[in-house]
């Protein structure tokens, strides 16, 4: 019994004993196939001969990784048992799954419990309730939710309709809204930050939206609300205070104005309960030419960091061609905070953040009056349109006799195939249209012409500089966000971010090892935003897995659908190369199809649990 005893133990094995009369006891085996009088004991899998990445940043290994139950039990080479079943990895990467610590898919689970587009690009846990807006609190009457779905589809472009459709809002508290989220079946594992535009509107009404500040009262209402949020298993706190982001008259959405001693508040509820993060977008940049309220923001944050006994502070991070100073001097007013004491973490992306045009959905031409019959038309209708040479015609007068400040120079073109995002002047609609001797309006429906309108047009507004990013991501203090999955669906997809880091930073520019570039998907953003035991492929730790080789992955131009409630459309991108994601011990996703398993789990932060 000892040496079997021993022999479990070396393989990661849990057991459990139990008594019995007599002096007599059963041991139950659990989490190995060791042999014991005859009986063979299963694991549920066992991935063999993969390199195992771990997620750390450590060295690649070659090893098998064994599963049971949701939890990884054994990471060996040559491992010896026998498993129900059995993956063989050989010539592949076996990693954890990826943390994706910036999304909106707050509604769409409930419609799309798999999370497209995310899915298909190694996604096996994301954030909700980001950029403050959330959909609890919120009072018990309809037209308080009507205010918060109106407000996440100005904020975040999702249909007002779908939200109202689509969630049950048989919650007020936020630990309803978790409870709901547990309840739902989904593939994905989630988690949620309590937004400050839901709270402020909870507690302050029509008031919070203006720039009177909160009183005393108030301020101990939302700190309440806050404090049961935390409870509950919020992940931490969210707020918006960028003039970007506008409810439907216009105005800024709730807590864009908020005090400094409103802002500490929070701080104060984070640091009691001494567990979850702050997310927010705030104003770097916006209407400030000498950076000084720049400064502000950015010692703001730090102090809510330090106020809150070193909670971290992740905010949103981009750099923009016309101001290409703001991103490197708020890394250095982030570095001079965490000198202070701070625990500060900027968060960007891995490509331009652009907005996506073509005959499917918009075009970059919508403004001008020709185009508007255009708009109204269905997709084989639009081709039609086009193919028409007096319409074609008409269309490029319009354009033509206009005061056009499109920049066709700045407008990449996407053809059907494998997505390019590195913006090079070749690609650009106006090499296109000086390659076919037209102008860019006639290059633009000549190239939907051909492509059947599945060809976009790429219009980068933030991160316009691949040097910047590239930059941005090697500075260790910066971590890989701002996916926006479930967001802007109409205008951008982004949520196949970590394919494109895999491509073209790891595989193809060489730019970092395999080992950081998985770190940054992993452990990075899920020790940051608290998924415990998720990030790394450990002994114990929860079985979110990819197993994919690095050649194989491809990513595909995206493509318009209708398949929203009520038949709104959006955009979607696919992936070719993952071969297997797993979540939490079960196959989610394999060769980019959903094998029908939801095993997602809603993640709870705590204190005894906080890493």
């Amino acid at each position: 019994m000892q040496a079997l005893l021993r022999a479990a133990l070396r393989m990661g094995c849990r057991y459990r004993v139990r008594m019995f009369q007599l002096g007599k006891f059963e041991c139950r085996w659990e989490h190995c196939g060791i042999q014991s009088k005859g009986v063979v004991v299963k694991v549920d899998l066992v991935i063999r001969n993969g390199v195992v990445v771990d997620g750390t940043g450590a060295a690649q290994t070659r090893a098998d990784v064994v599963v049971s139950g949701d939890r990884v039990v054994a990471i060996e080479a040559n491992w010896v048992g026998e498993a129900v079943r059995t993956i063989d990895a050989e010539g592949k990467l076996v990693t954890p799954g990826f943390v994706d610590i910036h999304t909106h898919l707050d509604a769409q689970l409930a419609w799309d419990p798999i999370g497209t587009s995310s899915c298909w690009h190694g996604i096996t846990s994301v954030a909700l309730g980001n950029c403050g807006v959330t959909f609890a609190p919120v009072a018990n009457d309809q037209g308080a939710r009507e205010f918060l779905a109106e407000m996440m589809e100005s904020v975040e472009d999702i249909p007002r309709a779908a939200i109202l459709e689509g969630l049950p809002w048989d919650w007020t508290g936020y630990d309803g809204y978790l409870s709901w989220l547990d309840r739902l079946p989904k593939g994905p594992n989630v988690g949620g930050l309590v937004g400050h535009c839901a709270v402020r509107t909870a507690v302050m009404g029509e008031r919070g939206i203006d720039e009177a500040p909160a009183t005393a009262d108030d301020l101990a209402a939302m700190t309440r609300l806050v404090d049961e949020a935390m409870a509950a298993g919020a992940l931490g706190f969210s707020t918006s205070r960028t003039f970007l982001h506008k409810i439907p008259d216009g105005r800024c959405v709730p807590g864009t104005y908020a005090a400094d001693d409103e802002m500490l508040a929070f701080a104060d509820v984070l640091g009691k309960h001494g567990y979850g993060i702050f997310e927010g977008a705030y104003r770097l940049g916006e209407k400030d030419r000498d950076l000084s309220k720049t400064a502000h923001e950015v010692w703001l944050m730090g102090e809510m960091s330090r106020r809150s006994g070193g909670r971290p502070v992740s905010f949103a991070l981009t750099q923009v061609d016309h101001r290409n100073d703001i991103y490197s001097a708020v890394i250095a007013m982030t570095k001079e905070q965490n000198s202070l004491g701070a625990n500060l973490r900027p968060q960007t992306t891995s490509r331009g953040i652009g907005i996506l045009f073509g005959l499917h959905n918009r075009s970059p031409f919508d403004r001008f009056p020709a185009w508007r019959e255009l708009r109204a038309l269905s997709l084989p209708d639009r081709l039609l349109f086009i193919r028409n040479g007096e319409k074609r015609a008409a269309l490029i007068a319009d354009v033509g006799n206009g005061d056009s400040s499109f920049d066709a120079t700045k407008a990449w073109v996407l053809l059907p195939g494998e997505a390019r995002y590195d913006c090079l002047d070749a690609d650009s609609l106006a090499a296109h249209a000086s390659r076919r001797g037209v102008s860019a309006v006639e290059a633009f429906l000549q190239i939907a012409d051909e492509t059947n309108g599945a060809a976009i047009i790429n219009i980068p507004f933030l991160n316009q500089s691949m040097d910047a990013v590239e930059a941005m991501l090697d500075d260790p203090v910066v971590t890989l966000g701002l996916a926006d999955a479930g967001a802007h669906v109409g205008m951008i997809m982004d949520s196949s971010q970590p394919t494109y880091f895999l491509t073209n930073w790891i595989r193809d520019r060489k730019r970092w090892s395999i080992e950081e570039g998985i770190r940054r998907l992993t452990s990075d953003t899920a020790n940051l935003f608290g998924f415990t035991d998720r990030g790394t492929l450990k002994v114990g730790g929860f079985a979110d897995i990819n197993v994919f080789a690095l050649d194989d992955l491809r990513l595909p131009t995206p493509t318009y659908v209708h398949d929203f409630p009520n038949g709104a459309g959006r955009y979607i991108q696919g992936s070719a190369g993952y071969a297997h994601t797993i979540v939490n011990g079960q196959s989610f996703m394999e060769n980019g199809q959903h094998t029908g398993s939801l095993a997602g789990s809603l993640v709870r932060r705590a204190k005894q649990r906080d890493s």
